[in-house]
């Protein structure tokens, strides 16, 4: 749980300060991947009728029976509100059509951290009408089938619930009501919660809470100043603009609202692009990334990277405060709005790890809220500008710069640090071993990339010199992302834990058997499970039906060294294959190809 929790906290800490309950709100977000439901939410289906007729429309209803204390969320989610919608698949015969109707009035529930949430509890019924073909056939039946696809949480985690359910309906010449669901079906068309604990929607707990995000957005944007390339410009800035502005304090103020202006700017335009790339459509909730193999890379590599830029492997932005100097010499109202501008853009790179990760947090926001929501991070960011511009002589009063803004950021790196070892936990369950090796190869190219950046990219060094180490350090990083990206890679075939048992039952009911036995220390096994991935030979495993088990003997298991020694094998590689009526079975060579894995194949069935 603590780590669970650590992975959001240290993410949105790293843009809001304290943003841990900004992002997830407490929430730890349990890694249950796949398909299928689960005890916390239930569907059936139900309907008005018990025997519908051709054409004739009639309503339906998915009934979700929620585990006490847990709940899930409506189709669309409020302003503010973190989770993810529930989504329904229907099936229905050929000819028929089925349509949604309005879903019942979400209620205000307690999410995950205590805070106040809208979503279902207990028993709702999500309506639908169905209209069946005008020339189905009178004297059959038809099924309805729905696939629920929601997040359902309770006081300390979330986990996604993908349950189904079918409907069985008779065919005749009229339509039958159902007399038994009569109230439902009125209570459903008239909007009500059926069964939630909280019959009315509330939306007054969620104002609230969004407004408190927006304070621990105005804080994280204001300890951005801290960072060891913003916080010097500070001073420098406005003693620029006393020198400009002589003793005119109005004059000196104007100038900070200039400077704060350029700055919001900044932020206006990375909202923007936020928002634009949201424009796709997509549903983006906070921790249902989490369920990509890719999304989950990437994040962590993000991570790494500026982990290792905090620990001072390599500097993002340490040009800026040059920068800052050079900005403070133009002059007029004019160039204090693009001084503001220009030096967030040249400051905030080495502010990245603290600012860049507040993407994940603005990616769960509507557009109206991501612009509120950088606003007040600009806001933050800008406040000091404009206090010390009011009370110039306040600079003074800054403490000096110094080793320990260093010390406070490789510290805060250990955070980034542990929220990567949590990542690369979640996505072992989630890729093959072998594609998880190489996931944690990518891991030290890209420090290796960060070194050479780090090493040769020096703003004492040459011109030349100093391309070599962006250019050599980006490529390194680029090969890395390659190496370890494990989109498209993990095979569609999916392995059985293997027993003695297992296989003696397989066999004994025909079925075509392949073993891999294997270890992770093994570098021959994980060599060969490459050819796992080629296409032909899944499209093979598929066509002939055979059932895949891994052996790991990673750690002793007598049953697997007996079983080893039965084949006349004392280590690993071993790979076999029990074909139907054969007694022996076909043991393939140490060094696996995709040829020879593929004629053994053939021989099932010959």
């Amino acid at each position: 749980m603590y780590v669970q929790r650590l992975v959001r906290w240290t993410v949105l800490m790293a843009a809001m300060g304290s943003a841990g309950l900004v992002a997830g709100q407490g929430v730890s977000v349990a890694p249950a991947f796949g398909g299928g439901g689960s005890k916390q939410l239930t569907a059936s289906l139900v309907a008005e009728v018990t025997e519908a007729a051709p054409g004739k429309t009639f309503r339906i209803a998915v009934k979700l029976e929620h585990e006490e204390h847990w709940h899930s969320y409506g189709k669309v989610l409020p302003e503010g509100v973190i989770g993810k919608p529930t989504r329904l698949t229907f099936t229905v015969p050929e000819g028929w059509t089925v349509e949604e109707l309005p879903w019942p009035a979400t209620a205000e529930v307690d999410s995950t951290g205590g805070k106040k949430s809208e979503g279902y509890e207990g028993t709702v019924y999500l309506p639908a009408t169905v209209t069946p073909a005008a020339d189905a056939a009178t004297d059959g039946t038809a099924e309805i089938q729905v696939k629920v696809d929601a997040l359902v949480c309770d006081p300390q985690n979330c986990m996604p619930a993908k349950p189904e359910a079918s409907l069985s309906l008779k065919i005749g010449p009229t339509a039958v009501a159902n007399a038994e669901m009569a109230e439902i079906f009125a209570k459903v068309g008239a909007g009500a919660v059926v069964g939630a604990k909280n019959g009315d929607a509330a939306g007054v707990g969620t104002e609230r809470s969004f407004l408190s995000y927006l304070v621990l957005a105005f804080i994280g944007g204001l300890i951005l100043n801290v960072m060891p390339c913003v916080f010097p410009v500070l001073g420098i800035k406005i003693m620029g603009f006393v020198n400009q502005a002589g003793e005119d304090r109005r004059k000196i103020l104007m100038h900070g609202l200039a400077y704060a202006a350029g700055v919001l700017v900044c932020f206006w335009a990375l909202a923007g692009l936020l928002i634009a790339l949201k424009s796709g459509g997509q549903d983006l909730g906070w921790g249902f990334q989490l369920q990509s193999p890719v999304f989950v890379f990437c994040l962590a590599l993000f991570l790494f990277l500026f982990g290792l830029n905090m620990a001072g492997l390599f500097e993002v932005g340490s040009s800026a405060v040059g920068v800052g100097q050079e900005l403070q010499s133009k002059s007029g109202l004019g160039g204090s709005f693009f001084s503001g501008l220009l030096a967030t853009v040249v400051a905030t790179p080495c502010s990245a790890p603290f600012l860049g990760p507040a993407l994940g947090f603005a990616f769960t926001l509507p557009a109206a809220s991501s612009l509120l929501f950088f606003t007040v991070i600009g806001v933050g960011l800008a406040s000091p500008y404009l206090v010390l511009s009011a009370f110039p002589k306040a600079v003074a009063a800054l403490p000096r710069p110094g080793a320990w803004m260093e010390t406070f950021k490789q510290l805060m790196s250990f955070l980034l640090f542990a929220t990567v070892a949590y990542l690369l936990w979640t996505l072992e369950a989630m890729i093959d071993e072998s594609l998880l090796q190489k996931v944690l190869f990518a891991l030290v190219l890209a420090a290796m990339g960060g070194w050479i950046y780090g090493r040769w990219s020096l703003p004492h060094k040459k011109p030349a010199t100093r391309a070599l180490g962006v250019v050599g350090g980006m490529g390194v990083v680029a090969i890395a992302v390659w190496l370890g990206w494990p989109g498209g890679l993990s095979s569609v075939n999916k392995w059985g834990e293997w027993s003695p048992e297992k296989v003696a039952e397989l066999r004994a009911e025909g079925r075509p058997v392949y073993i891999d036995y294997t270890a992770r220390w093994c570098a021959t096994c994980q060599f060969n499970k490459r050819v796992y991935k080629d296409a032909s030979l899944q499209a093979l495993i598929k066509e002939k039906e055979v059932v895949l088990l891994k052996a790991d003997w990673t750690n002793e298991d007598n049953r697997i060294t007996q079983a080893l020694a039965e084949l006349g094998k004392a280590a690993v590689p071993v790979n076999v294959l029990y074909v139907p009526g054969e007694g022996a079975p076909v043991v393939l060579p140490e060094l696996l190809s995709v040829e020879n894995v593929s004629e053994a194949l053939r021989k099932i069935g010959d």
